[in-house]
C-alpha cells in the first residue's frame, strides 16, 4: 500500500462534505506531476485529506477506490482522475505550521513542494503525522 495527500480548499470541497457524499470523483487536476501521481494511486492506498487555503490542516483519512480514469471535466483524454472514500476524521488536525516544524518531515513533498494538489507521503512520513494527530 502506498501513502499520498490530497489538497482541497474546505469552501469549494471539505471533508466534510466527503463524509456525507461516502465518495467522490477527484478531478480538474491539471498539474503534470500531480497526474503523475494520480496515475500511480492503487485501489487500497490511503491518503492524508488536506485542507488549503483555509486551515492548512491536515483533517482526515481517505482511500482510493477507483484507479485513474479519463477525468469527467474535459475531454482532453491526457488528464485522468481517481475516486476516493472517507476512512475517517483525525483525533487532532495536523497543520502545516506543526509539519514544517518537525524537522523529521523536512523532506516531505508538503513542506518542499507545497502548492502540488496530489503528493506521494512516505511510510514514515504517514506515522510521524498519525502519531502527531494522536493516532498512534
Amino acid at each position: 500500500m502506498a501513502y499520498w495527500l490530497l489538497k482541497s480548499e474546505p469552501s469549494v470541497y471539505s471533508f466534510d462534505n466527503l463524509i456525507l457524499d461516502k465518495k467522490t470523483c477527484w478531478s480538474g487536476v491539471r498539474n503534470y506531476a500531480a497526474r503523475l501521481h494520480l496515475r500511480n494511486m492503487k485501489i487500497g492506498d490511503q491518503a492524508f485529506f488536506y485542507h488549503s487555503n483555509e486551515g492548512t490542516d491536515i483533517v482526515g483519512i481517505a482511500k482510493i477506490s477507483k484507479e485513474a480514469y479519463q477525468d469527467p471535466t474535459t475531454t482532453d483524454d491526457r488528464w485522468v482522475a481517481i475516486d476516493i472514500k472517507p476512512v475517517r476524521k483525525i483525533k487532532l488536525p495536523v497543520s502545516l505550521a506543526d509539519i514544517k516544524n518537525e524537522k523529521r518531515l523536512s523532506k516531505m513533498a508538503l513542506v518542499r513542494i507545497g502548492r502540488l494538489s496530489c503528493q506521494p507521503v512516505s511510510e514514515d512520513e504517514w506515522d510521524i503525522i498519525m502519531e502527531m494527530a494522536g493516532e498512534k
